[in-house]
């Protein structure tokens, strides 16, 4: 049963003042309110007792707005980069996840905050030709063993670090540079020009491609 002092005008729920009741629809209760901005609205009676509703819709919107600019970075590229490096070690629906956090990549604590990890960027060298790069492939994403190189660079590094599989056996290119005594950088060469792994591990007339 409502007391009528829970309905009267000037009862104040949140940021939503009562004017008076006016039409019920449904069955239920609604009155006329007025926010603290100023805006009037009317507002089901079992919501504002309940606290589902507490502002014409501006304390929603203000929420929002607090979040969004909560740091002053969703649009920077370094945000965009933190977004990426998350969603490899951290969402198993991401399509680079088995490669990262699938194979128990991870990110340190400190750098789960955006924030934090905009400071070290900034303070490591990095530039918008930029991109993040971990020094050690089978290391996690922190400050020792990250740093900042060319996209260029990368793309040797992510070629270097592929894993080859021939008779039986699986290494890194460069671990294969080491095994059968060819330079990694002969190696990328054959295989960009559409040599097998066979064909750029083992065979003599290729030595010189």
């Amino acid at each position: 049963m409502l007391k009528p002092s829970e309905t009267a005008p000037g009862k104040k729920y949140g940021r939503l003042t009562i004017v008076e009741e006016t039409s019920r629809r449904n069955k239920h209760r609604y009155f006329d309110c007025v926010c603290d901005c100023g805006v009037c609205k009317p507002v089901r009676l079992d919501l504002l007792r309940d606290g589902s509703t507490v502002s014409c819709g501006c304390y929603n919107r203000q929420v929002s707005a607090e979040v969004n600019t909560k740091h002053g970075l969703s649009k920077s590229r370094i945000y965009s980069i933190h977004i990426g490096m998350k969603g490899r070690c951290l969402n198993i629906n991401n399509d680079f996840y088995k490669n990262y956090g699938g194979r128990g990549i991870a990110i340190c604590k400190e750098w789960f905050d955006v924030e934090v990890f905009y400071k070290w960027a900034i303070n490591n060298g990095y530039q918008k030709n930029l991109t993040i790069e971990r020094v050690n492939v089978n290391g996690n994403y922190e400050p020792s063993n990250c740093t900042w190189i060319t996209m260029d660079a990368q793309k040797r590094n992510t070629t270097v670090t592929k894993r080859l599989t021939f008779n039986g056996k699986t290494m890194t290119m460069r671990q294969w540079s080491k095994e059968i005594g060819i330079s990694v950088g002969t190696l990328c060469n054959r295989f960009s020009k559409g040599l097998s792994v066979e064909q750029a591990l083992t065979h003599k007339k290729y030595a010189k491609l």
